[in-house]
């Protein structure tokens, strides 16, 4: 039974590869046509979009007004 669980784990284990979303997220795959402008503005997958640092695309919150409010 430990000898089917370990082949088991193995034949899993194998299958476990570093794959993109994306093929233009691939450093090897910049400079491919379909990751150039104008082409991949469309589908929005040119590579500035896909790997941009995280804190540039970062959401600004919205400021509140402050005071009190009155309906009317």
């Amino acid at each position: 039974m430990l000898r089917k669980i370990a082949i088991l784990c193995i034949i899993v284990l194998n299958g476990c590869s570093d794959r993109y979303r994306y093929t233009c997220q691939d450093f090897d795959h910049f400079q491919d046509p379909e990751c150039q402008r104008p082409r991949c503005l469309f589908t929005q997958t040119c590579p500035d979009y896909l790997v941009a640092p995280v804190l540039e695309k970062q959401i600004e919150p919205v400021q509140q007004p402050s005071g009190p409010q009155t309906k009317r």
